[in-house]
């Protein structure tokens, strides 16, 4: 089967995924700028899909444990015959890593196998950089594809994850071998300035996830007057949830009407069900489950206000959606978070505590709606001038451009001081008209 071209690949642990529509974007909008990704993934999560955009995504997307155990130790064979030196660096580089992961060596045998199969399919498709989200274990298959002689390879970095376990992943090295790393906050770039060099700042940038035209540049529908909150993430011990089912008790205690919608699934569910029955919550609560992206959407605009009080995060999308849809949110001072949620758009409270939670909940129920609707209006200016996909695409364009142009070629003016986005993937293709065949 002939395998299509591109310049550049992204590589992703899971994806398609329910939590991952902010690569999706990201990818759409560089394809829109005329800037062909091919998508790979690690392994697949189809059995969760439920946004037909994903479903479509799936279609384009190759997973490298597909192959089995045979075509991983297929790859492993091959290119430890026909790169013998390399694949030995690389071995070495898989031993030295494990030693401090909590994944332990045979994970990390796993991983340079994915490498090598990985590195087989990038020459096929003649991929010359590779782009990965996430830190993690997708960023070490990519590092060590590069040892083998793969593409040079860049990463976008979220956390909390990436800076909770920052030598058990070997971040230090992945910044060092990175052409370049992004992040998606000023917060999130402070953390890799303390994990490299000062002389290797210059290689880190800030590329906020966007939303797209389905939510920017809408009529703002307007705040309903009912006493209904809602909260999107996955059930789990980072988001708070369990902090939101006792703010609930206590306002409902407190004789304030409240409906609350949770709008997820995860691990933490059986649990938050136990909670809201033993307080007798199933009137004020309730857990939908994962929703496709216009369910989302629905649930949003049908509350007053978009609540997450989260204990760890890089900075949520679906912060971003809400504030798009002109809901005021009800977050914490952690990560990215502040500089997005202002106390113009917003109500920020730290984390864990709970009286400053219902203190912004209680806050919420009795604003007057012009109140609340002239914060959501002020939220949607804000990530329509932040969190465009359209305009973060173009600064990853430029960083694409400058990694795949030789040096003496690249021009001194960037790509995003003032030229259009079609001038950019003009450019692009040009610069890259050098035998390589891109479709």
């Amino acid at each position: 089967m002939t395998q299509p071209t591109a310049a550049i690949a992204y590589l992703v642990n899971q994806y398609p995924k329910v939590s991952h529509s902010f690569i999706r974007r990201e990818i759409l909008a560089l394809e829109q700028a005329g800037i062909p990704v091919l998508r790979f993934s690690i392994r697949s999560r189809a059995e969760e899909l439920v946004d037909a955009a994903d479903q479509q995504e799936l279609a384009k997307t190759r997973f490298i444990l597909q192959v089995g155990a045979l075509g991983l130790l297929f790859g492993l064979l091959k290119v430890s015959l026909s790169r013998p030196i390399a694949f030995l660096q690389a071995l070495r580089a898989t031993v030295r890593l494990s030693r401090r992961s909590e994944q332990g060596l045979a994970k990390h045998f796993a991983y340079l196998a994915e490498a090598c199969v990985l590195l087989g399919w990038l020459q096929q498709s003649q991929v010359r950089h590779l782009h990965v989200h996430f830190g993690t274990n997708s960023t070490t298959v990519a590092l060590l594809c590069r040892m083998l002689g793969g593409p040079p390879y860049s990463f976008t970095v979220h956390g909390p994850e990436e800076f909770d376990k920052v030598k058990m992943i070997a971040l230090p090295e992945k910044i060092d071998r990175a052409a370049f790393v992004v992040a998606i906050s000023q917060f999130g770039k402070s953390q890799l300035y303390r994990w490299c060099p000062a002389a290797q700042w210059d290689k880190i940038h800030v590329v906020r996830c966007g939303v797209d035209e389905v939510f920017l540049g809408q009529p703002l529908t307007p705040i309903p007057d009912r006493p209904q909150l809602v909260c999107v993430g996955r059930l789990c011990e980072d988001k708070g949830q369990l902090l939101l089912v006792e703010a609930v008790r206590r306002l409902r205690d407190e004789g304030l009407p409240i409906q609350l919608i949770l709008v997820g699934d995860g691990e933490l569910r059986s649990e938050i069900e136990a909670r809201i029955a033993r307080d007798r919550l199933e009137s004020q609560i309730q857990i939908t489950g994962w929703a496709s992206s216009t369910e989302v959407r629905s649930q949003i605009t049908a509350a007053r206000a978009f609540v997450l009080p989260s204990f760890a995060e890089g900075l949520p999308v679906v912060i971003m959606e809400a504030l798009a849809l002109g809901r005021p949110v009800i977050s914490t001072t952690i990560a990215g978070i502040p500089e997005l949620v202002t106390p113009d758009c917003g109500w920020l409270v730290p984390p864990s505590s709970i009286e400053a939670l219902v203190d912004a909940m209680r806050s919420v129920l009795q604003q007057p709606i012009e109140t609340l609707t002239a914060l959501g209006q002020q939220g949607a200016k804000r990530v329509a001038a932040q969190h465009d996909a359209q305009i973060e695409s173009r600064k990853l364009v430029d960083l694409f451009r400058q990694s795949l142009m030789p040096t003496a070629l690249q021009p001194t003016t960037s790509l995003l001081s003032g030229l259009s986005i079609e001038t950019n993937s003009s450019i692009f293709r040009n610069e890259l008209d050098s035998g390589m065949k891109i479709e």
